[in-house]
């Protein structure tokens, strides 16, 4: 993972920082997300750049964040992108979800994802929705998905 405060971390290193970023407020109300979002590239790539994005949200006082770039075969299907997304997502949370579980941090993880009521993936929110409460997560779509719409998508943006 890599972060813009803290640089290129592991998954341990990334579990202490977070952990240390509660502790210095430790009647905070914390928001945790993970959310994924990608981008194709046409000219000299021909690939899809998908970012996972893992934020801790310090609720009125700011927070800290996370992310991951991979590349992948170019991904034309809509549908099966946000699949694909979500299921970043997914791995990501639940691994999460175990680590700070260890470390007795339990706020919940919501899962953000880059779809919303209007636009092509409108019809696969009950779908993908559905398949992440039966995870056991959060989940949040446009225009409340900040780390997939917000985050993720503006390290997407270049090849």
């Amino acid at each position: 993972m890599y972060s813009p405060t803290y640089g290129k971390v592991s998954h341990e290193k990334m579990i202490d920082i977070i952990k240390d970023f509660i502790i210095k407020s430790p009647e905070s109300i914390y928001n945790i997300s993970v959310g994924t979002d990608s981008q194709n590239f046409s000219q000299n790539f021909k690939c899809t750049k998908t970012v996972v994005v893992v934020a801790i949200h310090r609720i009125g006082n700011g927070g800290i964040f996370f992310y991951d770039i991979k590349r992948v075969k170019k991904i034309n299907n809509i549908s099966q992108k946000l699949f694909y997304e979500t299921s970043i997502s997914l791995d990501i949370a639940i691994k999460l979800s175990e680590m700070l579980e260890k470390e007795g941090i339990d706020f919940g993880i919501s899962i953000h994802v880059d779809a919303g009521k209007n636009g092509q993936t409108s019809k696969l929110i009950p779908e993908i929705v559905g398949w992440i409460k039966a995870c056991g997560f959060a989940c949040e779509t446009k225009p409340n998905s900040y780390a997939a719409s917000s985050i993720a998508d503006r390290y997407t943006k270049t090849p």
